[in-house]
C-alpha cells in the first residue's frame, strides 16, 4: 500500500502549478515594460520603487493571512513584483542614469544583453553573503543548499545548521523567487562574458544542458507533491531551471544551428550526447543502487 501511495503521481497540481509561473511571468513582464516605456527619467526611479513596494507589500500580507496557498501565491506574485520592480527596474535607471551601453550582437547589431542585466555581475559578493547566511545559518528544506551543506559539513551538517529561520510560507515562496531569479542570472551573464567563457563556449553550452536535464529531473519530483503549495512553490522552480536551456540555446541559436548546418557544430553536437550519457549512466547506478538497497531490507 505505501509503495502504492508512492508511486502516485500529480499530474494535475504539476501542470498548474507550471502554468500559474509561465503566466505570471509574462504578466509582470508586461506591466514592467509598460513602466518603463511610459516613464521617464527620475519617474523610472519612482516607478520602480512603487512596483517594488506593491510586492513586498503581497508578501507582507502572506504573513497573516491564512491557507498555505494564498500564502505562497502572494510570496510567489510578490516576489515577481519585486524582482521587475525594485532589482530590475532600478538597475535600469542607474545603467541608463550614467549611460552604461548595451551590448550588441556584431553581426545584427540587435541588442543581445541589456545595459541592467551588464552591470547585475557586480551583486556577486551580496549573493556570497546571502548565500553565507542560508548553508551556515539555517537547516531548510531546499534540496540545492541542502547538497551543499552535506558536501560542506558532512556528519556536523546538524551541528553547523541546526535550526530554521522561522517559517511564514509567503517569505519562503518571496526568497525562492529572488535568490533563484538572482543565481540564474548571475550564471548566464558571466557565462555570457567574453572575458570568462563567452556565447559559444562549451561551459556555455553545459550550463544550458544542466538547466535542460535538470527541469527533467525536477519535473519527476515535482509530479509527487500531494500538497498544492509545495507544488506550486517547486513548479516556479522547476520552470526557472528550464528557462536557463531556453535561455542558452535561443542566446547560441543552437536549434536553427543544428538543423541548418550540423556538421559545423560538431563540438555542440558531442556535448550534448556526453550530457545525455553521463545523465543515463547516473540513471541505470541510481537504479541499482535502490535495487540492492531493496534487496537487503
Amino acid at each position: 500500500m505505501a509503495a502504492t501511495k508512492e508511486r502516485k503521481r500529480h499530474w494535475l497540481k504539476a501542470f498548474v502549478s507550471i502554468a500559474v509561473t509561465l503566466v505570471a511571468m509574462p504578466l509582470t513582464h508586461i506591466l514592467a515594460r509598460a513602466l518603463k516605456d511610459g516613464t521617464a527619467g527620475v519617474e523610472q526611479f519612482y516607478a520602480g520603487m512603487g512596483m517594488g513596494l506593491f510586492g513586498l507589500l503581497m508578501v507582507i500580507i502572506g504573513v497573516f493571512i491564512k491557507g498555505d496557498v494564498k500564502q505562497t501565491l502572494l510570496g510567489l506574485f510578490g516576489g515577481m513584483f519585486y524582482w521587475m520592480g525594485a532589482i530590475d527596474f532600478l538597475f535600469m535607471y542607474y545603467a541608463n542614469r550614467f549611460g552604461t551601453q548595451a551590448q550588441l550582437d556584431p553581426v545584427t547589431g540587435e541588442i543581445v544583453s541589456r545595459p541592467e542585466y551588464l552591470i547585475l555581475p557586480s551583486t556577486f559578493g551580496f549573493w556570497a553573503m546571502t548565500m553565507m547566511l542560508y548553508l551556515f545559518c539555517t537547516a531548510n528544506g531546499c534540496n540545492f543548499l541542502n547538497w551543499w551543506q552535506r558536501l560542506f559539513f558532512g556528519k556536523h551538517k546538524k551541528e553547523i545548521a541546526a535550526r530554521p529561520m522561522t517559517r511564514h510560507t509567503s517569505i519562503v515562496a518571496f526568497m525562492e523567487v529572488i535568490t533563484m531569479l538572482w543565481t540564474c542570472y548571475l550564471v548566464l551573464m558571466f557565462c555570457y562574458d567574453e572575458r570568462f567563457f563567452g556565447d559559444h563556449h562549451p561551459v556555455t553550452l553545459l550550463v544550458g544542458m544542466l538547466g535542460f536535464i535538470g527541469s527533467l529531473f525536477m519535473f519527476a519530483k515535482l509530479l509527487r507533491y500531494a500538497s498544492w503549495g509545495m507544488s506550486l512553490r517547486f513548479g516556479f522552480a522547476t520552470v526557472i531551471i528550464f528557462w536557463i536551456a531556453v535561455e542558452v540555446f535561443d542566446r547560441i541559436h543552437l536549434l536553427n544551428g543544428l538543423w541548418a548546418n550540423p556538421q559545423g557544430h560538431v563540438q555542440e553536437i558531442a556535448l550534448i550526447l556526453v550530457s545525455f550519457a553521463v545523465t543515463g549512466l547516473y540513471l541505470a547506478c541510481d537504479r541499482r543502487k535502490k535495487t540492492a538497497d531493496v534487496k537487503r531490507q
